[in-house]
């Protein structure tokens, strides 16, 4: 066997000068895509992290598993080299983790390897976390530091051993070899940059957006690399991936990623419908198979598979809807129509005449998008390139979105419980402007918005009214019971 390294830090340039042109680029207006669930360590690709966290209080909880058969195992002698062939392995290994979003700018969980071992070493638990320093949210570029640990096996020998990468306890992973660099991966600290871009709107694809990540860490990105059954290529480190999201439906995503850890390419697909995820990776599809057939667990390709459920307490629903970014905004003139209902003539007529006057104004609507109209002298609503006035539109015209205005707990000025606190209904009616606010939830169906930058727990919601107006609720200080407000 020969072990190798990536050719050289040139091999990087391409990437690192992507994210370069990427962080000069105009900064994206909207939340971040809603992330898939890795393996082992929350959200992100499968096995490395992104920049972005989950929102505050969202959790999730994951179960992994990946299939392993193998007709021999490399045996290796006290300095890690290869020393003959040891029995074939036909198994299953699973893994379990929960992970929670904090204030917007964190996330930390807990994870549980090799949970149906049903061998020596027992299973490993771990602890990890990751913090926010740069949101992607507001710029399109986000940067964050995380950290890893997990506890080593022990099989009662005296030994120090150390937790292997595909998270199942192995007696031939030590800390320390004759004449070979340490293995240290219980603790693995990383720093990760990523580009999140919405794809272009139209054409042949769905609504899409993609993810770009490279990062560097220690521990089990870079420790082992010069262990024949452990790894054939190394990066020293480094770890990139990226990722497709498609908008499958009204509150679905399809994501295809593909990733490289540090040592192994990863390939899959993970689906997630009103926060219930289901998914498939091909990992370590960079090994060829030898002459001899395959031999370790870490070098040939495995099929895996991933459930996992989104909650969100508090926020509207129980399970978190997933959602792409937010489109830059509607362009000028232009209006989102409802499709005509059956049997509707539409009649099309030439007016001669030049078109009316009136004053510009924007109209933020419930879909988190600004429209354009026109309001002229007589307080007509003109709206479309001709400028009609909206009376002679009705009743086949609406504006898109969900509102509050004609729902029951909106009259009776019932209170908004999000996020496990409550909100009041003001006298504070306003007509804000859509690029300044984000959707954060909903409450029966109609969406609940902040200002960009707003963090946990929230002090003011936006609620739509009606098309243009909005109404103001305000968090309940503790300990006040009685409602102040409109009735």
């Amino acid at each position: 066997m020969k072990t190798g390294r990536c050719p050289s830090a040139r091999s990087w340039g391409p990437a690192l000068a992507a994210l370069g042109v990427l962080s000069v680029a105009p900064g994206l207006r909207a939340q971040t895509t809603t992330m898939p669930s890795t393996l082992r360590y929350g959200s992100g690709l499968m096995d490395i992290p992104v920049a972005s966290v989950l929102p505050s209080m969202e959790m999730t909880a994951t179960y992994s598993g990946f299939f392993v058969n193998l007709g021999r195992t490399a045996r290796i002698d006290a300095d890690g080299n290869p020393s003959g062939y040891g029995p074939g392995v036909k198994k299953r290994y699973s893994d379990a983790s929960v992970a929670l979003g904090l204030f917007n700018r964190a996330e930390v969980g807990t994870t549980i390897q090799s949970l149906n071992s049903g061998s020596r070493g027992g299973n490993m638990w771990g602890v990890f976390g990751r913090l926010q320093i740069v949101r992607p949210r507001s710029q399109g570029i986000g940067l964050a530091v995380g950290a890893r640990y997990v506890t080593a096996p022990t099989f009662g020998d005296g030994i120090q051993y150390e937790p292997g990468r595909l998270g199942f306890p192995d007696p031939r992973l030590y800390t320390e070899y004759p004449g070979k660099n340490e293995v240290n991966t219980q603790t693995s600290v990383y720093g990760v940059a990523s580009a999140h871009i919405h794809g272009a709107d139209g054409g042949f694809l769905p609504r899409h957006d993609f993810t770009l990540a490279i990062g560097y860490g220690t521990g089990m990105f870079k420790d082992g690399h010069d262990l024949p059954f452990y790894a054939y290529t190394s990066s020293d480190g480094w770890f990139f991936g990226s990722a497709v999201h498609f908008q499958a439906g009204g509150s679905s995503i399809l994501t295809l990623m593909g990733e490289y850890n540090g040592f192994d390419v990863n390939l899959g697909a993970q689906y997630d419908i009103h926060g219930v995820r289901i998914g498939a990776q091909v990992l370590a599809a960079n090994y060829g198979k030898p002459a001899g057939g395959y031999d370790s667990e870490y070098r040939t390709p495995k099929l895996g598979l991933l459930g996992s459920v989104a909650v969100c307490p508090g926020g509207g629903s129980f399970l978190c809807k997933p959602h792409l970014m937010k489109p830059r905004g509607v362009p000028g003139d232009t209006l989102q129509l409802p499709a005509p209902p059956p049997d509707t003539v539409l009649v099309t007529r030439v007016v001669e005449r030049p078109l009316p006057m009136g004053t510009p104004a924007s109209v933020c609507l419930a879909t988190g998008e600004n429209v354009r109209v026109w309001v002229n002298a007589r307080g007509d609503t003109l709206v479309g390139p001709g400028r009609t006035a909206i009376d002679a539109l009705r009743p086949g015209f609406a504006f898109a979105g969900t509102y509050a205005g004609t729902a029951r707990w909106y009259r009776s000025a019932a209170p908004i419980a999000f996020q496990n606190r409550s909100y009041l209904k003001t006298d504070d009616e306003v007509r804000p402007d859509c690029t300044r606010i984000v959707p954060v939830g909903e409450n029966a169906g109609v969406p609940l918005f902040v200002t960009h930058g707003a963090s946990a727990p929230f002090e003011t919601l936006y609620v739509p009214v009606r098309p243009g107006f909005w109404r103001l609720y305000r968090l309940v200080p503790p300990g006040r019971t009685r409602r102040e407000g409109p009735a």
